[in-house]
């Protein structure tokens, strides 16, 4: 395919159309369906699909940074795509959809289109960077931060699988409901998933900016982009904000517990102190 001799640009603008076309695609679905969190399972689809369009428009050919990448980004979209779909099948519309679509009034369903939907296609399209990166120095050896980064990488997509199989057990279990979650990875972070997620990107942005090479540092905008996403959009910060009104004893958990980065359980009751 790199015989059509597309131009890292030209392949960037075409990567950018397909997710703007599963974008509008899974709009269209969800205007069909009233669900809007649609949007959550064509995330790792558009991800996934623009970066294997620039790496095969661009790669010379197989590549062990290549192979790897590949390798991590399928395991990785197939592995969220399938869970996202199972946890919410049945269910419905998911409640931030649900709120934003009570905030918003009748007019939701259009402009769902470019504040879910197309937003989340262009941001779809900024994560994917590395893979382009990579791609445009592919024939560069293997080298020890290759090796990091899959490391990274595939330690990020163990942990997020883990934690989120751990609370899936957990809330299939009748006898805890309406508690918090705090075993397993959940006891030494409040978001094992989102910290997976993390080291995902970064891990894989390692790997291409060592076969691109410092020239292609801007490709940092992907795992850059996905932090802020998960720290301050639509990840920690609007979780625990919704979590916190639903559980009293969530404050409690998060005295204790670190919010992102693992590490040990605080002493909650050190840290407030009743009086006598």
């Amino acid at each position: 395919m790199a015989a059509l001799m597309m131009s890292p640009l030209q392949t960037s603008l075409l990567a950018l159309a397909l997710c703007l076309a599963i974008g509008l695609v899974a709009w269209v679905c969800s205007v069909h369906r009233t669900d809007a969190s649609l949007a959550d399972r064509a995330w790792p689809l558009a991800i996934c699909a623009t970066a294997l369009i620039q790496l095969a428009l661009l790669s010379p050919g197989p590549h062990p940074r290549i192979n790897v990448m590949v390798a991590l980004c399928v395991t990785w979209a197939l592995r969220l795509g399938i869970f996202i779909t199972v946890r919410n099948w049945g269910h419905g519309e998911d409640r931030r959809y649900r709120e934003m679509r009570l905030r918003t009034g009748p007019t939701f369903r259009w402009r769902s289109l470019y504040l879910v939907f197309g937003l989340q296609a262009v941001l779809a399209w900024m994560v994917s960077l590395p893979f382009l990166a990579a791609s445009l120095g592919a024939a560069r050896p293997w080298g020890w931060m290759d090796a990091t980064g899959a490391a990274v990488a595939t330690f990020g997509v163990a942990f997020e699988a883990i934690g989120d199989a751990q609370l899936a057990r957990f809330k299939a279990d009748p006898a805890n409901h309406g508690r918090v979650m705090d075993r397993g990875l959940w006891r030494i972070t409040r978001h094992p998933n989102y910290f997976g997620e993390f080291c995902v990107w970064w891990g894989l942005w390692l790997m291409a900016i060592h076969g691109a090479g410092w020239a292609g540092t801007w490709s940092i905008i992907s795992p850059l982009t996905m932090t802020i996403l998960l720290l301050k959009v639509s990840g920690v910060e609007l979780l625990e904000k919704d979590i916190a009104q639903r559980r009293s004893a969530y404050a409690d958990y998060v005295a204790r517990t670190n919010a992102f980065f693992p590490g040990p359980q605080r002493n909650a009751r050190a840290l407030h102190p009743r009086g006598p």
